[in-house]
């Protein structure tokens, strides 16, 4: 049983949480709060496992409850509440920076609230899964250019997903990563941070020019296109590097995934493994069959462990997918598929 306390203002947003929540036998609320003052006795007195922490209100902010919450020894995970403004998006940075454990976005109109029920409830129950956050050391240096590359696309029910599979992937794998996960302008950069702390390798937004390098992560930039651009360098190598575009959305979405995987699959060829989970829509198919006409290698994550099946069908649809594989057997799948790339066997 998952103890939740809610902290918000809004008595519309707390009795709409509360309602949401409680149709899961898992999660019990056992308290709520209207403002970062009243938040921090409450969890001083009901040690609740997770809180639900809004960022504008009275007396005391979410931010300010958040540095307070590094003097406390046993705090609980903390979801912040986000709204869809360039101003929320700082401060969730600042919040995740500041030792919040997760995000989730509300949406703009109040009628639509509900509509984010089944990923809150996911995202509640996964946080308390997630392991003590771990000081890892990294090495400054720079990596050497990827000759292979792992693209990951995902959309709405993907961030838990995402946690797992970054977590999983091991350090020394031969190879980049780049994640194209659908997002408001502004949000993928507290993102960036958060995964920062949960994978085994360096995780950092895109920025125009990014080399692709081994060893590292790159999330895409919300709000434009990631597009893998092939440049020769020294000694007639080609090397990927990241070019942001401000092309039309696709599928009504930008960064697309069907753009990263087409540009990607011009550079790489049959160095790509491609992964999809959880997203409504159709973006990734047309990418993921142009992976495979390349000589690269799909995988699809299963439906079970899905909260949306629509991107991973669109791949299934294609005859693009190579592999439908659990969750919690992806990562191997990534590490024995990039091996045998290394080595020569694909």
């Amino acid at each position: 049983m998952v103890k939740l306390l809610i902290v918000d203002d809004s008595v519309f947003m707390r009795t709409v949480i509360r309602d949401i929540v409680s149709k899961d036998p898992s999660i019990e609320v056992v308290g709520t709060a209207s403002n970062g003052v009243e938040a921090l006795e409450k969890i001083a007195s009901l040690q609740p496992d997770v809180i639900t922490l809004d960022i504008e209100m009275p007396r005391m902010n979410g931010i300010q409850v958040l540095e307070e919450l590094r003097k406390v020894k046993k705090r609980p995970r903390v979801m912040m509440l986000s709204s869809l403004t360039s101003k929320d998006a700082e401060m969730t940075t600042q919040a995740i920076r500041l030792g919040a454990d997760d995000f989730m976005l509300k949406p703009k109109d109040i009628p639509h609230v509900r509509e984010i029920g089944a990923e809150l409830v996911s995202k509640v129950k996964h946080l308390i899964t997630l392991p003590i956050q771990r000081q890892i050391v990294r090495s400054t240096a720079k990596n050497p250019a990827a000759r292979r590359v792992v693209l990951i696309g995902s959309s709405a029910g993907g961030p838990p997903m995402l946690d797992s599979l970054l977590a999983a992937l091991p350090a020394g794998l031969p190879a980049g990563v780049v994640v194209t996960q659908h997002m408001p302008p502004g949000f993928t950069a507290p993102l960036a941070e958060r995964f920062n702390r949960i994978a085994t390798m360096p995780v950092k937004e895109t920025e125009n020019g990014d080399l692709l390098e081994t060893g590292k992560i790159l999330l895409s930039k919300a709000g434009i296109h990631t597009i893998v651009s092939g440049v020769m360098e020294d000694k007639n190598t080609k090397n990927g590097r990241i070019i942001h575009s401000n092309a039309p959305p696709i599928h009504g979405v930008r960064p697309a995934v069907d753009k990263t995987f087409e540009s990607a699959a011009q550079v790489f060829g049959k160095n790509i493994v491609s992964v999809v989970l959880s997203g409504m829509g159709n973006d990734a198919g047309e990418g993921a069959l142009a992976i495979k006409q390349a000589g690269g290698t799909n995988l699809v994550c299963a439906e079970k462990d899905c909260l949306v099946y629509g991107m991973a069908r669109s791949v299934i649809s294609k005859n693009a997918a190579d592999k439908i594989i659990p969750l919690d057997k992806l990562a191997d799948e990534i590490e024995r598929v990039v091996l045998q790339m290394e080595a020569g066997n694909v």
